[in-house]
């Protein structure tokens, strides 16, 4: 029943707007501002529709008092314009639908429980009216013309969202998204440090397998005699270490991180929004459509005011904070590979030992340990290489991913690029050494976080840039210990039994490849530390301190002992 009355209302609406125009707009006529051919056109164009009315009118050059004057005349009530002070109270504001008032074309500009005042495009129907009443818990409205606009952009203001901009682009909408990018952050922390206590896990299940081999090794050279309480002592060593280490690294195992599906995507410096969706697969980050008319906005940035640069300002922190999760993503997945290259690469050398005391000794009862070490080899081989291929996925994506980034514009190349435009020129302020900061030292944090927020990605392409040397030098690691097994036991046995030699030789190549491929990242890696500023060069940046004139900002500096690349 409710929403029947809200149709009827919202059909009210248009009804007057499409009967009154006319007749409000008659005084542009009597004043000599339009011809009434030229007014009825228009209006016939519109199909009464105030907003299309506006703007034509506005197209032809008719200033925006004249309309003001004739509706507030024709409605017999007083008007007011949009401005970046007219902000309702919040706690009203928390209380309404902003789709609803876009609809409906109305805005609460004060509201008490005796009186509100709400700006209106038209006289609202009784029972719009009463929805009001009782939207705003007031016992009276008093009515207060706007041009429909000026009401959509004071929605919007209150939304926090430059004109045109869609909900998500609001500052609260931005900063939610941002808590959730560092919460998914702070996940996949969580998954490296995970990683690092299972890869000791690994190293501590390496060792006891090693003692073991030795243990048993020991007793089949010198059999039984004293010898074996010191083959006991290391067998029963070893047999600890591995279950301590499987313990550390089951957990690990078990792991599977999932979060949210990144679209892979460059700061658009607002013409474009990050959001998150839910869909059929999960939460996925992807962006709205570009928005009409923000990037002729952006461009005209001297000339904006200081709200509409701090909304700006909010899209590019979240943008570079989607930038940053995407390069934690990347380094997850290296570490990952890292971890299990690392129990490959001793899966390896148990294989290559098990072989070798299998074609060393003859076949007897010794052959199931010589069989169980094989078999434990080759479980740990398969058990590490499968993270082989998501790793190196990690390590193209991460560099295709590092260079579109740097090959593009950033906030820096963007806020301190020359404004050519005779008409982009700032506005002179009228400000005296007396006057605090306010809204433009608000607006100077702003843009500081965002710079310092830019920092931060270039620290995080840094970090990927070093994770990948590391998974390099894990490649190379791997490789290494194929290629010395393979090579080893060819050398060793030679050409003797034909199996046998082209596993070696399958050992040999792959190894090679690997060693190849990971000397391959590691290069690329390290030219890429190099022309990176947190690596070899001292840094000094001025600390900005809004409420004092900028010769009394203080500077630090950075040594290149003090940077993540130094010491």
């Amino acid at each position: 029943m409710l929403q029947n009355s809200l149709r009827a209302a919202t059909q009210v609406v248009e009804e007057e707007q499409v009967e009154n125009p006319l007749c409000a707009l008659g005084a542009l006529v009597d004043r000599g501002v339009i011809e009434r051919a030229e007014l009825e056109k228009i209006v016939s164009d519109s199909d009464g529709s105030l907003r299309r009315i506006e703007k034509s009118l506005w197209d032809l050059g008719v200033p925006k008092q004249e309309l003001l004057l004739c509706f507030s005349n024709h409605y017999g009530l007083p008007f007011v314009e949009f401005s970046e002070r007219l902000t309702a109270p919040r706690e009203v504001l928390d209380r309404l639908d902003f789709s609803e008032l876009r609809r409906e074309l109305w805005f609460p500009i004060a509201a008490t429980t005796k009186e509100a005042r709400v700006a209106v495009s038209s006289l609202p129907a009784a029972v719009l009216l009463e929805k009001i009443k009782s939207d705003l818990g007031t016992e009276a409205v008093r009515l207060i013309f706007a041009l429909p606009a000026d009401i959509i952009r004071m929605i919007e203001h209150s939304q926090d969202v430059n004109s045109g901009f869609p909900p998500e682009a609001g500052r609260t909408p931005l900063a939610r998204l941002r808590t959730r990018l560092a919460s998914e952050r702070t996940k996949m922390s969580f998954y490296r440090t995970t990683m690092a206590k299972g890869r000791t896990g690994l190293a501590a299940i390496r060792t006891g397998v090693k003692f073991i081999a030795i243990s048993f090794t020991l007793l089949r050279i010198f059999g039984i005699g004293w010898l074996s309480i010191v083959e006991a002592v290391i067998l029963l060593g070893g047999i600890f270490m591995v279950a301590e280490g499987i313990a550390w690294y089951m957990p690990l195992r078990k792991l599977e991180p999932k979060g949210i599906g990144y679209v892979p995507a460059r700061s658009t410096f607002g013409t474009t929004i990050p959001q998150i969706l839910s869909t059929e697969v999960g939460t996925v980050l992807t962006r709205t459509e570009p928005v009409k008319g923000a990037e002729d906005l952006r461009n005209r940035w001297s000339r904006l005011s200081p709200v509409m640069r701090r909304r700006f300002f909010a899209i590019d922190r979240s943008d570079l904070a989607e930038e940053r999760t995407l390069l934690a993503m990347y380094r997850t997945r290296m570490a990952r590979s890292r971890t299990g290259l690392a129990f490959a690469s001793t899966g390896t050398s148990v294989v290559g030992f098990g072989i070798l005391l299998w074609r060393n000794y003859s076949v007897g009862a010794w052959s199931v340990f010589y069989a169980g070490l094989i078999m434990t080899g080759v479980a740990m081989f398969f058990e590490g290489a499968r993270w082989y291929f998501p790793g190196r996925r990690a390590v193209v994506e991460s560099i295709k991913t590092t260079r579109q980034i740097e090959e593009s514009t950033s906030i820096w190349d963007f806020m301190f690029r020359a404004f050519s435009r005779l008409d982009d020129l700032p506005p002179k302020l009228m400000l005296k050494g007396s006057y605090a900061p306010g809204i433009w030292g608000t607006t100077g944090l702003a843009l500081e976080r965002t710079l310092l927020a830019e920092r931060r990605n270039v620290k995080a392409r840094l970090r990927t840039t070093l994770a990948r040397s590391r998974t390099a030098l894990r490649f190379i690691r791997t490789g290494t210990s194929i290629f010395s097994v393979g090579f080893g036991l060819q050398v060793y046995f030679g050409f003797g039994n034909i199996l046998w030699t082209v596993l070696d030789f399958i050992m040999i190549i792959a190894g090679l490849f690997m060693i190849g491929e990971g000397i391959f990242w590691y290069l690329q890696a390290e030219r890429r530390k190099k022309q990176l500023p947190y690596c070899w060069e001292g840094l000094e940046i001025r600390m900005p301190d809004y409420g004092k004139p900028t010769q009394f900002w203080k500077k630090v500096t950075f040594s290149y002992e003090d940077n993540e690349c130094g010491g």
